[in-house]
């Protein structure tokens, strides 16, 4: 067990081995990562319902999806959509690590993966039949399709993975915490590896309507790929996205006893709450600062050090601002040399599935130096002054990468990795 095997606790260095991911640009890291450095928008009319009726009828959904290509035909029936997602995400990141789970290692490999809402599209399809012909008509399969552990539980169950199993859900900041918290499971000895990250699949007529309610979300019907546009002056709400971001972290020497590929270092984590609002941050930007000093912090850098920040930036008129506010009491000066994006603009809004997505993008970023592009980025908003690599991707040294993510209730979580280096 990890804990018998590694006595210096605490102070264990962390690596990525692994990115799985599955996005409305393609189902899988290479074609997610190629759609995001071409700047490509995966956004387009709602397909998975009709949506005619919605003040917003266009999302980032993930075309093409069968599940039986990951799952056995029989168990399809029991999954909610987002677990589908975390399965076929974590069967990749799995895959890519070379991380083979027997019955050696077992119990040092973990799984913690969140998602914001879990199975609603199984809520609404299950009330529906009951309203429609009673309790008897409700699949015994409901409760296990819809609750957020299910996903790191079906990861398990799947790959056999004994260690420390959880889940979060803390809105638009679970996949961070997910890859966060599982950084510090490995860094304290509790598990020499974790599969996490964070899935979503909330495009359903509840879902997009609620946010319509609330005013979040773009109506830009007429132009979809162009809809998500972080910082641009004329943004009009956030586009909601489906898919999932997983990684594969392990304790360095864990991984170097097999030889495995080092994508990237994790170093640093931060959290904070702003106790201040619901849905809203303040407009000084305390508590995504706040997350920021301490990730740095915690990563034992200067903020001058980090090249590059995969931002939050949804293209919501007042977050974007606020972000930038924040980045601003962060970074000090620096913050006008930071190389700053929002894939967001080209994937939608993953809710509970963005942090981990991100956290992989930023992994992917240091990994082949380059910054990918916000697009839409067409008329500067003037309260938005920074460097956020406008339409085009950037080749650039990048040898710290950041990843912050916000939530409804004041949660904020962010990530820093570091180019490896023995």
């Amino acid at each position: 067990m990890a804990e018998q095997s590694h006595p210096h606790r605490g102070n264990r260095r962390v690596v990525v081995t692994g990115v799985g991911l599955v996005t409305c640009l393609g189902i899988g890291t290479e074609p997610t990562w190629s759609g995001l450095l071409a700047g490509k928008s995966g956004i387009a009319p709602i397909e998975l319902f009709d949506a005619k009726a919605f003040s917003c009828r266009f999302a980032g959904e993930v075309k093409n999806f069968d599940p039986s290509k990951f799952i056995e035909q029989k168990e399809i029936k029991k999954l909610g959509r987002f677990m589908m997602f975390a399965i076929a995400a974590a069967d990749e990141a799995l895959a890519a690590s070379g991380l083979k789970i027997d019955a050696g290692n077992a119990e040092s490999v973990g799984v913690y993966i969140g998602s914001g809402i879990g199975g609603f599209e199984v809520i609404e399809r299950e009330h529906s039949k009951l309203l429609a012909g009673g309790p008897s008509k409700i699949s015994p399969f409901f409760i296990p399709a819809t609750i957020v552990n299910l996903a790191s539980g079906q990861v398990s169950i799947r790959t056999g993975a004994k260690g420390p199993n959880s889940a979060v859900a803390t809105a638009c900041t679970t996949g961070a915490h997910a890859v966060g918290d599982s950084f510090k499971i490995i860094q304290r000895g509790d598990a020499d590896a974790m599969i996490c990250g964070g899935a979503e699949a909330a495009i359903t007529p509840l879902s997009v309507g609620g946010f319509a309610a609330l005013r979040a979300l773009s109506t830009r019907n007429d132009e979809p790929q162009r809809a998500s546009r972080p910082w641009d002056k004329d943004r009009d709400g956030f586009v909601i996205g489906e898919g999932a971001g997983i990684l594969m972290l392990e304790e360095l020497e864990f991984a170097k006893a097999r030889g495995a590929n080092i994508l990237a270092e994790i170093i640093g984590y931060g959290m904070s709450g702003d106790a201040f609002h619901m849905t809203a941050p303040s407009e000084d930007g305390d508590g995504p600062f706040r997350m920021m000093r301490a990730a740095i912090r915690d990563a034992g850098i200067e903020p001058s050090e980090v090249d590059y920040l995969n931002a939050h930036a949804t293209s919501t008129f007042l977050g974007d601002k606020i972000e930038t506010t924040a980045m601003k009491r962060a970074f000090g000066d620096h913050a006008y040399k930071l190389a700053i994006s929002s894939t967001k603009s080209m994937t939608g809004h993953l809710l509970g599935g963005a942090g981990g997505l991100e956290a992989g993008i930023a992994v992917l970023a240091i990994r082949d130096q380059i910054a990918p592009p916000t697009i839409n980025h067409e008329t500067p908003d003037p309260a938005c002054d920074l460097d956020y690599v406008p339409n085009v991707a950037r080749p650039m040294k990048i040898n710290v990468a950041m990843s912050n993510s916000f939530g409804f209730g004041g949660t904020n979580g962010g990530l820093i990795f570091r180019k490896y280096d023995e």
